[in-house]
């Protein structure tokens, strides 16, 4: 069955409804671009044709994109020569929307030929958008749900299929840039503002059949003679500093490391240079080139399809359903308050415990603050402001949690007071009820010898602040039952977070990783490497934060009580090589940011104003300083090598939550597809014998683990060996 249909009305307008079998919105196949075309053929070949609507036959929405799973497989399906197949399939995409655009015109005079309009019951993103943009109006229903725009850039590529060269065209390098370099998306109404599409109307459908019927004018601009770029081409002045300013901006946001910004960039200056359809021609060529960058496939598979696969419940028991109807949340700090937000925003009954009433309205009052700040901004209204609001019981009472089917215990990080609240809150809640504990070090299995219902006990690691971060680490005890890991799932599928699953361990797996990434760079500090060039070693890998400034943002007196706990329960093993600068930069009052003074210095306003240069009086900077890939290398084994490690000591069951919680827990350079991803970018034979070089020059920690050892012998990559998880996801 086509996922495209043809149905010419009484009136003489054809329309051609995309509706694709078996999914709640539209995404592009290879074989629907076919079906299009060949509908396309035969309405413009029709004589009692006048005209096309392109419409979607979901409610709501009219494309998703394409499907980035044929996106991820493109390359092994293109034969022996990838980059010559690629090129093939993208220039034969481009023909059937070139075809739309030209709607039988004649090639010489622009004479003749029918209007195209496309129509927009709501969303329409990549794929979904470009179709449009082809054709010769667009008009959107009035949905403000709707989102409109090209997000391919968040996913590793750009928008391939002429997005880039007919909206460059369209708004100008200038204007065209949020929506192509951010991968801005737009409502309806901003969307016509900013000129991305025609009409916004209550009734979209009457208004294209009335246009198309107008006998209306449809030579594209660009197609004009004389047409000239908006805001200028490269070498006019005007757009000559806008491609400069561009260059510039996109080199300082991605470091270099995202081949798809660069690579659109490109797309978009050289295409200004030729004619329209020589532009689209470098645009498949530089959408080639990303398509063969082990990068992009990479973060497609990480960023979309694992995390997909991940959200929808890829290593879920199979258990009943365990969707959480009430849940009492203990502790009204800023975590629990953020969890209870989360909740409540989801639609599930909330009880929000604290010591006393004034604690626990207190939390009320950060959520209250939270949906505020949505009206401020438009994005919500009174009215879901007083209903999220409805659903939270602040109290002190712990008799209010009666009825709870999952308890997240969000208190003080200490052993003693986790059990005491464990025991009180069990007396009361019934036997099916789960107990969720959010921790970031304490091992789960300790902890849950304070409760009566191990099997029910659990461990759920929000990070800071959660209403903003998408990752949840769930942990498993070494009792925890399957019904306690749907719960938990199913709960945070309900507060529409990404979950990853590992077992119990010290640092469980996101912080074993981060760690030594925090310690690697303070301890190249006390051995005199430029704190700069740490900072901007790691920066140019693609981390969002050097150690240095990660430190300061997570706190210098956090990294402190770490590093106490941690020497306190490993004893003898204990690694103290950072802990002289932690603990004298303790004693000095520099905290970090929430002091206004850390690893850098702040104005009083709390803005960073650089490295702080006392750091020098006391660790002084060598006149020898390694390379940058050396303090690079240093830096990123830090963390694959945790990685490896956990998954080799089973902390780990499945790569796909370790390249997907690196990402989304602590940045772990995304254009990389995460470590696991970034190994097999290496290749494990480079990976184990940069791992000898650097554990001779180091030390032991950057040991090469057994498991990468074997690999390397073996010329194995990690989705060669694991990924038999993902292929069948």
């Amino acid at each position: 069955m086509s996922d495209f249909s043809y149905a010419l009305d009484a009136d003489g307008v054809g329309v051609i409804t995309w509706d694709t079998v078996g999914k709640s919105m539209n995404v592009m196949n290879q074989q629907g671009f076919m079906d299009l075309d060949a509908l396309v053929d035969a309405a413009l070949a029709d004589d009692a044709c006048k005209g096309i609507i392109i419409t979607s036959g979901k409610p709501g929405s009219f494309a998703g994109g394409m499907d980035l799973n044929i996106i991820a497989k493109m390359k092994e399906m293109a034969g022996g020569s990838p980059e010559q197949g690629l090129m093939d399939g993208l220039m034969l995409t481009h023909g059937i929307l070139r075809k739309i655009e030209r709607a039988g015109m004649d090639p010489k005079t622009n004479k003749g030929g029918k209007p195209i309009a496309c129509v927009l019951p709501g969303t329409a993103l990549g794929i979904g958008f470009e179709i449009p943009l082809a054709c010769h109006r667009i008009f959107a229903a009035d949905n403000p749900k709707a989102k409109i725009g090209l997000p391919e850039i968040m996913v590793g590529i750009f928008p391939g299929m002429g997005g880039t060269t007919r909206l460059t065209r369209k708004l100008g390098a200038m204007a065209a840039s949020p929506f192509l370099l951010q991968g801005k998306l737009s409502d309806p109404k901003k969307a016509k503002s900013a000129g991305l599409i025609d009409e916004v109307s209550e009734d979209p459908m009457a208004d294209a059949k009335a246009w198309v019927l107008s006998e209306p004018k449809i030579v594209k601009p660009w197609d004009e003679k004389g047409y000239k770029m908006p805001g200028g081409a490269p070498y006019h002045p005007a757009g000559f500093m806008t491609f400069v300013g561009a260059n510039a901006m996109v080199n300082g946001n991605t470091q270099g490391v995202y081949p798809a910004a660069k690579a659109m960039l490109s797309a978009v200056y050289e295409g200004a240079l030729v004619p329209f359809d020589t532009a689209i021609k470098i645009e498949a060529r530089w959408f080639t080139h990303v398509l063969m960058n082990p990068s992009s496939s990479a973060m497609i598979r990480s960023l979309f399809i694992n995390k997909e696969a991940l959200e929808k419940g890829a290593n879920r028991p199979a258990v009943a359903d365990q969707t959480v109807k009430k849940v009492g949340v203990l502790g009204a700090g800023m975590m629990g308050a953020g969890i209870a937000l989360v909740s409540a925003k989801a639609g599930i009954e909330v009880v929000l415990i604290d010591r006393d009433q004034e604690a626990a309205d207190k939390g009320r009052a950060y959520i209250e603050a939270f949906a505020d700040k949505g009206i401020a901004r438009k994005k919500s209204t009174p009215e879901q402001k007083e209903k999220m609001l409805g659903l939270v019981n602040a109290t002190a009472d712990l008799d209010a949690l009666k009825g709870c089917d999952l308890i997240v215990e969000a208190v003080f990080e200490d052993v003693g007071v986790k059990a005491d609240m464990t025991k009180k809150v069990e007396a009361i809640v019934g036997e099916d009820c789960v107990f969720a504990t959010n921790t970031s070090t304490l091992p789960i299995t300790e902890l849950a010898k304070a409760s009566v219902r191990s099997d029910k006990f659990i461990g759920i690691h929000f990070f800071s602040p959660v209403e903003k971060m998408m990752l949840v680490e769930i942990i498993k005890g070494k009792e925890t039952g399957d019904v306690a890991v749907a719960k938990a799932l199913d709960f945070v599928r309900q507060i529409k977070k990404t979950p990853i699953v590992v077992n119990d361990a010290r640092f469980f797996y996101a912080n074993r990783c981060i760690i030594p990434y925090i310690n690697e760079g303070i301890r190249m500090v006390t051995e005199g490497v430029a704190p700069a060039l740490i900072e901007n070693a790691a920066k140019m890998l693609g981390m969002p934060l050097g150690p240095l400034q990660l430190t300061d943002e997570t706190s210098i007196d956090l990294g402190v009580k770490i590093a106490k706990a941690t020497k306190a329960a490993m004893g003898d093993d204990y690694d103290d090589a950072c802990d002289e600068i932690l603990f004298w930069m303790f004693d000095e009052g520099r905290l970090g940011r929430k002091a206004n003074a850390g690893f850098y210095a702040y104005d009083e306003k709390g803005k960073r104003q650089g490295l702080w240069t006392g750091l020098a009086d006391k660790y002084a900077v060598s006149p020898d300083q390694p390379s940058l890939h050396d303090v690079q290398n240093r830096l990123i084994f830090a963390q694959v090598l945790e990685a490896v490690r956990a998954l080799e000591e089973g902390v780990l069951e499945d790569i796909r939550e370790g390249d997907v919680g690196a990402i989304l827990g602590w940045g772990f350079a995304p254009w990389s597809g995460g470590p696991f991803s970034w190994l097999d970018i290496v290749g494990s034979e480079w990976a184990a014998e940069t791992c000898d070089a650097l554990s001779e020059a180091h030390g032991d920690r950057f040991a090469t683990p057994a498991l990468l050892r074997d690999m390397a012998a073996k010329g194995q990559s990690f989705y060669g060996r694991f990924g038999a998880k993902s292929e069948a996801a």
